[in-house]
């Protein structure tokens, strides 16, 4: 194939749903996904969860079986990348040289994983989780006996690894260089609950640590050294230290962005004919008070790809979806409702000795957020109270016996 009507660079979520939706929205042109990956479109949440536990088969993560793509005339470029793009000439240039053409772009490239700048990030038991490959690795290594992980990286990502880890035997540490987890996404208030959880669970948690380099012997990892000269011994690191945005190839070809590339309100780019969306795109959002912010969530990519769908068919509506999230840690189900950007006060409802409680997030008294903890019903309600911009008594917010619902 060497030309499609829409061309979409990545195959992950944002990718695959912008395929879908093309064709839910009546697109009857060709459409081509280019894919890094040989594997079909999959989820990508659960890697780090059940199917690391072995609890979920790879087959139950495809997003559509194979025969969903070639039904709906949606070609899979697979084991393939965008290294260039000529936006004059409307053409693509392929890790092997080869070029395609395209009447407009979706890129939906996500990013890669953070490596770490002491090194040792290519040594044999120093892991990302980002693809099958990564935790096809990692389960290898388990299966032959590694028994010691450190995780570099309180993030979510980290600590749904970490339980997970944990559960199957591991002797687990996790590092985190500020003073606690979760500081860049939620409040100190769930952040010391999860710290608790995971120490409850044996888990090694060292706090404000700086970690100097990771060593090896004989191209295997060996340990983790510490700034104050400890070294931690491994079998097997994760570094879950966040993402760099896959978005060099339009970047290069003048496209605006700096920490994702910049789009408008419909996912253009300022190229024209190209889209961006997901992981990688930078967009105002209306739930953070229309600052320029990236969403990593399965949620923003699927809901900009439907966006950019609906805008190349035709029918232009403007990106204002609402952000939530989630977490699987232990026997622990965190939902997110909203964006906890610049609030100025965490009130907490309920107590977190029970396990079942929320975080509300206020800025000038308007509910902007929720981390709700084994507590569905404040999840669902409290996503009304952020839509409303509801300002609610802050009493009524942390009595248990008075339902959010009735606070909308």
């Amino acid at each position: 194939m060497d030309r499609a009507d829409v061309l979409i660079v990545g195959s992950g979520h944002g990718g695959a749903q912008a395929a879908i939706a093309l064709r839910q929205h009546g697109f009857a042109g060709s459409v081509a996904i280019v894919g890094r990956e040989a594997e079909l479109p999959y989820e990508r949440p659960p890697l780090s969860k059940e199917y690391l536990a072995r609890e979920k088969p790879f087959e139950r993560l495809l997003i559509r079986p194979a025969q969903f793509w070639a039904d709906k005339e949606i070609a899979l470029i697979q084991g393939a990348s965008v290294v260039a793009v000529d936006s004059a000439a409307h053409s693509a240039e392929l890790h092997d040289g080869c070029r395609m053409g395209y009447g407009t772009m979706i890129w939906a490239a996500g990013g890669d994983a953070r490596r770490l700048s002491c090194g040792g990030n290519d040594l044999a038991g120093v892991h990302s989780v980002r693809t099958r490959a990564d935790v096809d690795r990692m389960m290898a290594e388990l299966d032959a006996g590694a028994a010691q992980a450190v995780v570099i990286g309180g993030g979510y990502i980290g600590l749904e690894a970490a339980a997970v880890l944990t559960k199957l035997g591991c002797a687990v540490t996790v590092i985190e260089a500020l003073p606690r987890v979760l500081a860049r996404v939620a409040g100190e208030p769930l952040s010391r609950f999860y710290e608790g959880e995971h120490r409850a669970h044996g888990v090694t948690m060292m706090l404000e640590t700086a970690v100097d380099c990771v060593e090896g012997e004989g191209g295997q990892v060996t340990g983790v050294r510490l700034a104050d000269g400890a070294v931690l011994p491994a079998d097997l690191v994760v570094v879950g230290i966040g993402i760099v945005p896959s978005i060099g190839p339009l970047i290069a070809a003048g496209a605006a962005g700096g920490n994702g590339v910049d789009v408008d309100e419909y996912c253009r780019t300022t190229l024209p004919d190209i889209y961006a969306i997901g992981d990688c795109a930078a967009h105002a959002s209306r739930w953070a008070d229309n600052a320029v912010i990236r969403l990593e969530s399965v949620q923003n990519a699927n809901d900009m790809a439907t966006t950019a769908a609906k805008a190349i068919c035709g029918d232009p509506q403007p990106y204002a979806a609402f952000p939530w999230f989630w977490s699987n840690q232990y026997d622990l189900k965190l939902q997110t409702a909203g964006l906890s950007l610049g609030h100025d006060e965490a009130v907490v409802r309920g107590d977190p000795a029970e396990r079942k409680f929320s975080v509300i997030y206020l800025r000038e008294g308007r509910v902007i957020a929720l981390d709700c903890v084994n507590m569905v019903k404040d999840y669902v309600a409290g996503r009304k109270l952020v839509e409303a911009r509801a300002m609610p008594d802050r009493r009524l917010l942390t009595d248990p016996a008075v339902a959010l619902k009735d606070l909308v």
